[in-house]
């Protein structure tokens, strides 16, 4: 799992690729925290478009991410989310928390 970071304007944009499986989460769940503590951003926008394959550890990343930018009073989007991902996503009711938005830009 690569991650990459761009902070501009307390807007964080993380674009993930790569397998998100139970051995990628926890350190992609390190990363994430990492950056929310360096940037304090408004808006926390997760780019999924390069992500090959998602288990439920996934969804331990979403709600993460979710209850950190909670914690900051911002917002939190997911974005360019592939089929597989999106069926997990699906699955789990994540949409009731998170917004996602499959398609389109950042």
């Amino acid at each position: 799992m690569d991650i990459k970071m761009q902070s501009v304007d307390r807007n964080l944009l993380l674009e993930f690729s790569g397998e998100l499986d139970h051995h990628a989460a926890k350190n992609a769940i390190r990363e994430l925290e990492l950056a929310v503590d360096a940037a304090l951003p408004r808006r926390l926008v997760l780019d999924f478009s390069g992500v090959t394959f998602m288990d439920s550890s996934g969804i331990a990343l979403l709600l993460r991410a979710k209850r950190c930018m909670d914690d900051l009073d911002g917002s939190l989007q997911v974005c360019r989310v592939q089929p597989q991902a999106k069926r997990v996503m699906d699955a789990a009711g994540i949409d009731r928390l998170v917004h996602i938005k499959r398609e389109g830009t950042v």
